[in-house]
Parts: structure tokens; C-alpha cells; sequence
């Protein structure tokens, strides 16, 4: 279990995507960026530990998205305490030694603000819609694990770098000014297979998943505390994060009525519609919470205990989506309610 005072992030909006398949942001109509800065800016002030922004360039349809790590470097130039990191930081999209030179350059100029949460990049249809490689599945843990071994490498050495791994080499690289932060975090996520979690075990300085249901999440969890043993780590020495959509509200009846109106927006992607999501709408009555398992969402008080069961899990940190956007009633109303109690 989990001790401390938990942190919270929050999950700036790069996308729109509205509709029953309640993904991230479904009650989001029409993109606007200085929407989605403002919100961040605001987030900060209500006492937010972090911001968050996903790292895509498409998210499997054809809407607008911002690109995260420009959105990321305006959020950072104004705030001044919030962490400031992407959602699975694609390395697909940029050689390794780049995103070593961007973290740090953005560490340097937000005082020491970044969290490095990196991944390979795992939406085929953008890396497909880009001309970008799309290697075996077997292949991204072997490419991450060198990916992280030259970051690594770059920011610890004062002087040239000849790094050579099995997949990127350098010849006399050199990454000036170093970050701020020593060491500088990385984080890894989700438990894809047995490589993928040695990998984790082995170089991560913590751990997320996108959202789950807490018997998800401990099945998850199990196979990363194997890959702890494997490689001799101690499990609890690797930090747990989760990122979850929420919808709160002052009472279930007007939790029902958000979601409704949510569901009832014009879906552009054509996804599926959510199946607890649906369920409930089907049935009409009782707490939302009954079936959909894997946000949080109800009061302030039926919210406070699903963090708490996430808590006993071992969750040390959340990144929230406010499925409500671009209303901030409910970013607000946790900021009021919620973040006091998590923080005792």
C-alpha cells in the first residue's frame, strides 16, 4: 500500500473526440490549443502537482491534435511550479538522442520541471498516416531499453558521447546544458509482455497504465513485480501511476445527466461506444459507478473511495482526465473537495 500524500496530475486536452465512446475528452466539441493552455495555467493554480499532455500526431482519426511536446513547452512557459511531462513520449516519432536534447533543454528552461514518461509509440494508423517504421512487436521492448541507455548516456556525460547499442549509435554527441534535475526521471509504462516488463523493471525510475479497473490494474501489477524479481529490483522501489478518466459532480443525479449529454454528442471516429458507459444509459438508474469500472466517477465522496481502492493498490499518482472538458466544473470541484483529503 501506497503512503503518503498522493499527487495528482492533470491531463490537458490536445484532442477533441466527443461521443458515446467516452475516450479522454467526449464532451469536447472543437479544438481550440489556448483553450487547453488556459485550463493547464488554471490547473496549476488550483494546486494540481502536474500537467500532462499526450504525445501523438494522430489518434486514430482524422480530427485536430496538437503536437504535444510544442503544446507542452507553451504550458511550461507559463506555469512555474506544476511537473510538466508527456503521456508516452513517442520514441517512433524522434531519434532517442533528440528527445535526450529536447528533455533537457526543457528541464533547463522550466527549472526543473520535466518528467520523461517514455514509450515507443503505439497507434499504428499515425505511424502508418506518417511514413513512420513500424517494427515487430518483439522488436520496441530491444529499442526502448537502447533508447533509454543513450538518454541516459547523454545526460550524465560532461563531455562527447560515442554511444553504441543495438539499435542507435553516436559519434562525439554532446548534450549541453544538462538537465537540472539529477538524476533527471524516467518512466515507463503498461505491461505489454515479459521483455517489455524486464525492460521496465530494469530502467525505470516509475510506473504507469492508461486506465483500468482495480482487478485490471493488480493483474497488471503482478506481472511487473515478477519482472522486479527476474532482475533483482525491489518492487517497491518502482513508483505507481495511473492514468484514469473521471467525471464528478456534486450528486449522482447530476452525474447521470452529464454523462447523458456526453453520450448524446455526434461521434465523428465512429468508435465503439463504451460498454459500462452503454450499460448504464441502457438501464438508466442507479449509480454510474455500478458498471463502469474503470473511471472514477460519482460525488466527491463516492470518487474519494475508488482513489482510496486504488491507493491499497499501491498508486502513488494520478493523471486525470476530465471527461466534463472544456466545463472545468469538475477539475474545480476535485481541486475543492477531493485534493485536501488525498493530500492528508
Amino acid at each position: 500500500m501506497s503512503g503518503g500524500a498522493l499527487r495528482v496530475g492533470f491531463c490537458v486536452p490536445p484532442f477533441s473526440m466527443p461521443g458515446a465512446a467516452f475516450f479522454r475528452t467526449p464532451g469536447w466539441t472543437d479544438l481550440d490549443g489556448r483553450v487547453a493552455v488556459d485550463a493547464a495555467v488554471e490547473a496549476e493554480r488550483l494546486g494540481y502537482d502536474a500537467l500532462w499532455m499526450a504525445d501523438h500526431i494522430m489518434h486514430g482519426h482524422d480530427g485536430a491534435i496538437l503536437e504535444g511536446w510544442t503544446a507542452l513547452s507553451v504550458i511550461a512557459g507559463r506555469t512555474t511550479r506544476a511537473r510538466l511531462g508527456t503521456i508516452h513520449l513517442a520514441q517512433a516519432f524522434r531519434h532517442p538522442g533528440l528527445i535526450a536534447k529536447m528533455v533537457a533543454t526543457l528541464d533547463h528552461l522550466s527549472g526543473g520541471r520535466v518528467s520523461l514518461f517514455y514509450d515507443w509509440g503505439f497507434v499504428d494508423r499515425e505511424l502508418d498516416a506518417y511514413g513512420m517504421e513500424r517494427p515487430a512487436p518483439e522488436e520496441i521492448a530491444v529499442r526502448v531499453d537502447d533508447g533509454v541507455g543513450l538518454i541516459r548516456a547523454l545526460w550524465e556525460s560532461e563531455g562527447p558521447v560515442d554511444y553504441r547499442g543495438p539499435r542507435f549509435t553516436t559519434r562525439g554527441a554532446i548534450c549541453r546544458p544538462a538537465p537540472v534535475q539529477k538524476p533527471m526521471p524516467i518512466w515507463l509504462g503498461e505491461a505489454r509482455d515479459d521483455a517489455w516488463c524486464d525492460v521496465v523493471a530494469r530502467r525505470a525510475d516509475g510506473w504507469n497504465t492508461a486506465p483500468v479497473s482495480p482487478a485490471r490494474l493488480q493483474e497488471k501489477l503482478s506481472r511487473v513485480h515478477a519482472a522486479c524479481g527476474r532482475v533483482g529490483r525491489d518492487r517497491a522501489s518502482l513508483p505507481i501511476s495511473l492514468e484514469i478518466q473521471i467525471l464528478v459532480a456534486p450528486t449522482e443525479r447530476e452525474v447521470g445527466d452529464r454523462l447523458r449529454a456526453i453520450a448524446a454528442l455526434a461521434d465523428p471516429t465512429g468508435r465503439p461506444a463504451h460498454p459500462g458507459a452503454s450499460a448504464w444509459l441502457a438501464r438508466g438508474t442507479g449509480s454510474p459507478a455500478d458498471t463502469i469500472d474503470d473511471w472514477l466517477i460519482g460525488t466527491p465522496a463516492r470518487v474519494s473511495e475508488q482513489i482510496a481502492t486504488y491507493r491499497a493498490l499501491g498508486v502513488e499518482e494520478l493523471m486525470l482526465w476530465f471527461i466534463d472538458f472544456p466545463s472545468r466544473e469538475g477539475m474545480r470541484l476535485f481541486a475543492r473537495e477531493i485534493l485536501p483529503e488525498v493530500r492528508r
